[in-house]
């Protein structure tokens, strides 16, 4: 059989396979609404009902700190999750939460501004912008 993606991933990453992270995965995987940690276990409890909360939390911020998943950028609110790697930025409506992706190529290469305190390294430059969605938009 062959190695899937995301075991391939977690290989890389030195991480053990389990029925529990693949599950999470999947649902993460083929979200595009880029879902909180509660919104995933909702869904991982209706094949694995004896999961918890706590399991999938841990587990999406273990994707998150392997680099299998991103946090959605924000403000305030429950932390968001994405598993596109690919390079994109994020749209969120202030009104409904919604987050979308786009992608503007001039964002991919942000520089790093030299008044950044020495001593910091930085593993990852995003834009993330804030506005109202159509929908809000035509119902404020």
């Amino acid at each position: 059989m062959a190695e899937t993606k995301f075991e391939q991933l977690c290989r890389d990453k030195g991480l053990r396979l389990t029925p529990q992270r693949a599950a999470i995965y999947r649902i993460l995987a083929g979200s595009k609404e880029h879902p909180s940690a509660e919104s995933v276990w909702r869904e991982v409890r209706k094949e694995m009902p004896r999961v918890s909360l706590d399991t999938v939390n841990r587990t999406l911020l273990t994707f998150a700190e392997a680099g299998l998943a991103f946090v959605v950028a924000g403000s305030g609110g429950a932390k968001r999750f994405d598993a596109n790697l690919d390079s994109h930025q994020h749209f969120k409506c202030v009104k409904c939460n919604e987050i979308v992706d786009f992608h503007h190529e001039p964002f991919d290469d942000i520089l790093v501004p030299p008044e950044l305190p020495s001593g910091f390294r930085v593993l990852r430059a995003t834009v993330y912008l804030e506005g109202l969605c159509d929908n809000c938009k035509e119902n404020n």
